[in-house]
């Protein structure tokens, strides 16, 4: 028996692993994902998702990057890891997925974000989640957005029937702040939607509060990956080995229970209902006397020059400073002479930003707003009502791991998870 193993067995044994709860009916689910842009933990998470391929009905893998390079490329190259595993990985469980299958029913989804409207042009992504929902059967579609909405947002525009045929468990957080048109397009036209939000649970899956040094984000490679298959190999080259996976509780929830009741404890998290998604709007640029909680979609309107521009065009910039790097949100004309932009900050802190404008007669302008940690806050008179089937991150104060509101929700789960998947891994090793 190699060194290897042996860690692993230890590894095993000193955990105790809660047996998971059955799942009435092997969901259907399509995953929305940026995979190949700027955050590699999606990577990460694919590889989890094709080692339990056998735990679901995989109906799409839709390439959906609201920023950054990500393509059906990335999935593609996945499999082809996963596909080199294979025939290991079938040695210890059946039903896993055929990579030809995963090929199939990988689509390429729309590319940036939505205009200020919501929706721009039907997409192969969007397309197939049209299809995929409208298929005969008896239970939903989950649709499990790891990236931006703007598939699942021209999907409803183009198909508003689907809404009653489709589920969404969606990482929200920075994805949302990309996202911030199609999400506002969302909530006001389809309140009714079945769909759990997380905004910031996701973030107790990589805590590393409470846990034994064998399962620390950065030890958990070495202790259980390395040098197991051609995915443990290339799992090295996403922030050197070290567990991020923040997409992976929407698997887990998947995975632990009934998807029906969002309120029940699982491996992906424990939910509250929420009836109002908060929506600030102003007319001019903030103070630091002004104060949103974060995920708040915060609207700034303003009154400028008429020109000749069609309306819903980009033509203006908020421009925000993040790790030392200068990000640009783009604002729009919608005609008349009136200037709108959506942002939405993702956690807590001191937003300075200022806009910018070639457009001649548009006053530029420099702001501040103070983002406080607990969602969805204070109701405001403009903010979106939602209908019986919105669920989001739990606002209890003990469930908080640090700052990280309902992160204990999925924290106390990690254990148990990570000594799962150690299991398959231990499949691939030599």
């Amino acid at each position: 028996m190699t060194k290897h193993i042996l860690l692993l067995l230890f590894v095993l044994s000193t955990m105790t692993l809660a047996a998971q709860q059955p799942v009435p009916v092997k969901p259907r689910i399509l995953i929305s994902t940026d995979i190949g842009g700027t955050d590699p933990d999606d990577n990460q998470s694919m590889a989890h998702l094709l080692m339990y391929s056998d735990r679901f009905h995989i109906e799409g893998l839709v390439s959906s990057p609201s920023y950054g390079n990500g393509s059906t490329k990335e999935i593609l190259r996945m499999i082809g890891l996963y596909e080199k595993d294979l025939p290991q990985l079938r040695k210890h469980r059946n039903g896993l997925a055929s990579t030809d299958y995963l090929r199939s029913v990988t689509r390429q989804g729309h590319r940036g974000n939505a205009p200020y409207i919501g929706y721009a042009e039907a997409s192969e992504g969007s397309e197939w989640i049209i299809r995929c929902a409208r298929k005969k059967s008896t239970q939903p579609l989950w649709i499990l957005g790891w990236g931006g909405l703007e598939d699942l947002a021209q999907a409803l525009h183009d198909a508003p029937d689907i809404q009653d045929k489709i589920r969404v468990y969606w990482i929200g957080g920075p994805n949302k702040k990309w996202s911030a048109n199609s999400y506002a397009y969302i909530a006001a036209n389809f309140p009714n939607l079945w769909f759990i939000e997380v905004n910031s649970s996701y973030y107790g899956f990589f805590s590393n509060n409470d846990s034994p040094d064998s399962i620390r984000s950065t030890n958990y490679y070495g202790h259980c990956i390395q040098a197991r298959g051609y995915l443990g190999k290339d799992f090295k080259t996403y922030y050197k080995g070290e567990v991020k996976m923040g997409d992976t509780p929407s698997l887990l929830y998947m995975m632990d229970g009934n998807p029906s009741d969002p309120t029940r404890e699982s491996w992906g998290g424990s939910f509250e209902k929420f009836t109002y998604s908060p929506r600030v709007i102003f007319n001019r640029t903030t103070i630091v006397a002004d104060t949103v909680t974060f995920c708040t979609v915060m609207e700034f309107h303003f009154q400028g020059p008429v020109i000749n521009l069609r309306p819903d065009s980009a033509c203006f910039y908020m421009e925000t400073i993040y790790k030392n790097n200068i990000q640009r949100w783009p604002g729009y004309y919608l005609g008349n002479g009136e200037y709108a932009l959506r942002y939405i900050p993702k956690q807590a802190e001191v937003v300075n930003y200022r806009f910018t404008s070639g457009v001649a007669g548009f006053a530029p302008g420099e702001g501040r707003v103070v983002v406080t940690n607990s969602w969805p806050g204070k109701r405001h008179a403009t903010d979106y009502q939602l209908g019986a089937n919105w669920f989001t991150d739990k606002t209890d104060l003990s469930l908080y791991d640090g700052k990280i509101q309902g992160g204990k929700t999925i924290l106390k789960w990690r254990s148990d998870i990570l000594s799962d998947w150690a299991k398959r891994w231990s499949w691939l090793a030599k």
